[in-house]
């Protein structure tokens, strides 16, 4: 707990030096499907992956989410100081501070539950955006994308069957879909996390700026305009977060202040955009980052809570076949024999 007593502008200047600047990162978010919509996407999924026979190379999961734990961590602290010094954050950052127990816990089962030799074993993908990774992480990817982070045990089951039904996947991949689920649920909070970030940043600039646009004001209005032109002629770029709190602190405010308003608005008139239009896409981002963060924690959840033993028997191709044999023995075994039967299996198939 001694790294909380980091500055925030400290830690906003570690994670800026974790994340690569302008690398602006889209949350993993899609179209959310129907049940039947899910399913049938499942099955074309299946007939566009290709599976590399022997990969040479393939793409590393470990080192990005080392960088994952570190951005969070760090997006944590920046946070949890704001509020600790009764600064606003958003509904978002509300869900990741009080929650983070559970991202810590996610990240440390990962890395107990994926060995290196495991990794290696996994199909990766010979074609497409994810060529060299594991196919198993691009499915993880589709079904986070198209089901806005939050997992639900019989979709998740409905949807590898139908994957299966035109392209089996392997024992360890199936047994693989928790930690992988994890992997992307972790990488999806980042990119969150990192926009959150931003946005308070941005948020507060605007705060100090409007503050001292007002102190001005109060003294010598003649040089409102002077000032606004000063600080912000040369912006390359007007954040949603930035236009949002900067107006909402001049609205309302003394006459003097109008110039500055009506600059800012022309601005972004030129820029094909407008101070309505900024403020309601802020609004839009900040309930859409509230929702999925909440669905992201939901999941992690769900995740711990899991019998991955009934999951994996439920979508597995193999213990149908096995339990066909004529006495009927194997589905009366215990789970640890019927695993042995398996795992003799996958020595085969290698």
């Amino acid at each position: 707990m001694e790294t909380m007593t980091r500055s925030t502008h400290g830690i906003s200047g570690i994670l800026r030096n974790l994340v690569k600047p302008g690398n602006i990162e889209q949350p993993i978010r899609g179209e959310i499907y129907s049940a039947e919509k899910f399913e049938q996407f499942a099955a074309a999924l299946a007939k566009e992956h290709k599976a590399a026979d022997q990969p040479k190379r393939y793409k590393l999961l470990r080192p990005r989410l080392k960088d994952n734990g570190k951005v969070l961590l760090g997006a944590y602290y920046s946070l949890a100081n704001a509020i600790r010094e009764e600064r606003s954050v958003s509904p978002a950052a509300e869900w990741l501070v009080d929650n983070f127990h559970i991202v810590e816990e996610q990240l440390r089962e990962i890395h107990e539950d994926l060995p290196p030799g495991y990794y290696r074993e996994l199909p990766k993908l010979a074609n497409g955006e994810f060529a060299g990774y594991p196919r198993i992480y691009a499915i993880a990817i589709s079904i986070i994308a198209h089901t806005d982070s939050r997992l639900d045990v019989e979709a998740l089951e409905r949807f590898l069957r139908s994957y299966q039904a035109v392209t089996p996947l392997t024992i360890g991949e199936l047994w693989a879909i928790a930690i992988t689920l994890r992997i992307v649920l972790i990488e999806n909070l980042r990119r969150f996390a990192w926009r959150i970030i931003q946005s308070r940043d941005a948020r507060e600039e605007a705060e100090k700026l409007a503050d001292e646009l007002m102190e001005i004001a109060g003294k010598r209005p003649e040089e409102v305009l002077q000032f606004v032109t000063q600080h912000l002629d040369k912006r390359t770029e007007f954040e949603t977060a930035f236009v949002e709190r900067f107006t909402c602190q001049l609205r309302d405010r003394d006459l003097a202040i109008a110039p500055a308003y009506e600059w800012l608005a022309n601005k972004l008139q030129e820029r094909g955009s407008s101070i309505e239009m900024s403020v309601e896409t802020e609004y839009q981002l900040q309930a859409v980052a509230q929702v999925t963060v909440g669905n992201i924690i939901t999941s992690m959840r769900l995740l711990s809570t899991i019998d991955w033993r009934t999951f994996f028997e439920s979508v597995s191709l193999i213990d149908p076949l096995f339990s066909k044999d004529p006495a009927k023995i194997y589905s009366k075994m215990t789970f640890g024999t019927r695993n042995r039967y398996r795992e003799v299996v996958e020595r085969i198939a290698r």
